[in-house]
């Protein structure tokens, strides 16, 4: 991997080799700023000689690949995998607050009237904020590193209906499968024939209940997650009693996200960087010049293919980066002690000089700082 260069104001320069940085850092002409990527900047004033530089960004639900080069060589790659657990945290602040309400505590009135948030334009629900906040910063990263002129995004469009439904044409997209009934659960009802689909009616049991395959929290109220169940059946499966054999329908959340992500991401980074070339691309186009190339599916090949360098020669090897969880904000644990007094779950920022993911070296290897503060402090 090439060191990258920062000149004396902390602007980026193009890359050099390792064998040219260690020259310069024994000279004194340069310090070193970042370890990873490494990075040095230059403590005089030198020459600039720059080289157009196209960054490539596949953007994606899971996963984001990044890939800068110029017409010659690779000079960055990178692959970042994202989180998934802002839903799960976001609906358990929820339920815990809903618990807070009915508890023999001090009253906490409902605030919905009082969150204008969300009748502001623009406003993106938390989990696809959180996503498109990655592509960002990642983007601005590799932007401090190097001096990038041109930068392609590649978004995607779907429509969930035709993944349905190939057959789809005219007028059928106006009359979804909901169509003419009330809510979805006359809809669910409906579709299994008002019949039980784990005892099909051997129960005898009038009662017909909806049940969510995958977790509320998790799988939504979707039809694809939701079967109707006979009341015996629906409390013999909770008591773990019996097990179903139907599975989730597809999820299009994946899909839904890359609809609603797609203009937010380029439309942020023009207005951020209007000096610059932000142009979006397409899959279809990525994936013919792949194949084209004879290059190997991956997230930093997109990223490559991409940028649109396909002369330049590629790095063998790429940074792998995992968004984590910055903070925990919960301040007591849940379960109260004797006495009626309430632990606190919040551990002190730093433990003997050492904060949560700290790269560190031990016994001749480096690692991070566990997602535990108790577990840094029996160690350090």
């Amino acid at each position: 991997m090439r060191v990258f260069i920062l000149n004396k104001r902390g602007k980026p320069l193009m890359p050099c080799s390792p064998a040219k940085a260690r020259l310069l850092l024994k000279e004194k002409k340069a310090i070193v700023v970042r370890r990873t990527p490494f990075t040095i900047q230059l403590t005089i004033a030198t020459g600039e000689s720059k080289q157009p530089v196209s960054l490539g960004v596949d953007a994606g639900y899971k996963h984001v690949g990044l890939s800068a080069s110029t017409e010659k060589a690779e000079l960055y790659a990178s692959e970042v995998e994202l989180r998934q657990d802002v839903s799960d945290l976001l609906s358990a602040r929820r339920a815990l607050r809903q618990s807070r309400r009915s508890r023999n505590t001090r009253y906490r009135a409902p605030r919905f009237d009082n969150r204008i948030r969300t009748k502001r334009k623009g406003w993106l629900a938390p989990t696809v904020e959180n996503r498109i906040n990655v592509h960002l910063s990642r983007i601005e990263t590799v932007l401090r590193l190097l001096p990038v002129t041109k930068i392609t995004v590649e978004t995607a469009s779907f429509d969930t209906q035709l993944l349905k439904n190939p057959d789809i044409a005219g007028k059928e997209y106006q009359e979804g499968e909901q169509l003419g009934f009330w809510n979805v659960r006359e809809y669910v009802l409906f579709r299994n024939r008002h019949v039980c689909q784990h005892c099909y009616g051997r129960s005898k049991d009038p009662v017909l209940n909806v049940h969510h395959l995958e977790s509320r929290r998790t799988g939504g109220d979707s039809p694809g997650n939701l079967i109707t169940l006979c009341e015996t059946c629906h409390k013999a499966l909770h008591r773990g009693e019996i097990k179903l054999k139907a599975k989730r329908g597809r999820s299009f959340r994946a899909e839904t996200f890359m609809g609603i992500m797609r203009w937010g991401v380029l439309n942020r980074l023009k207005a951020s960087h209007p000096k610059l070339e932000v142009h979006n691309t397409y899959g279809y186009r990525t994936k013919h010049a792949r194949i084209a190339n004879g290059i190997a599916k991956s997230h930093c090949a997109d990223a490559f293919c991409i940028a649109g360098n396909f002369g330049a020669k590629r790095l063998g090897e790429f940074f792998f980066q995992k968004q984590t969880r910055r903070n925990n904000r919960q301040i007591h644990k849940l379960s109260i002690l004797k006495g009626g007094i309430r632990k606190r779950n919040q551990a002190p920022f730093e433990v003997k000089g050492f904060r949560l993911f700290d790269k560190v070296a031990c016994q001749g290897e480096e690692g991070f700082i566990p997602n535990s503060r108790e577990i840094a402090r029996d160690y350090f």
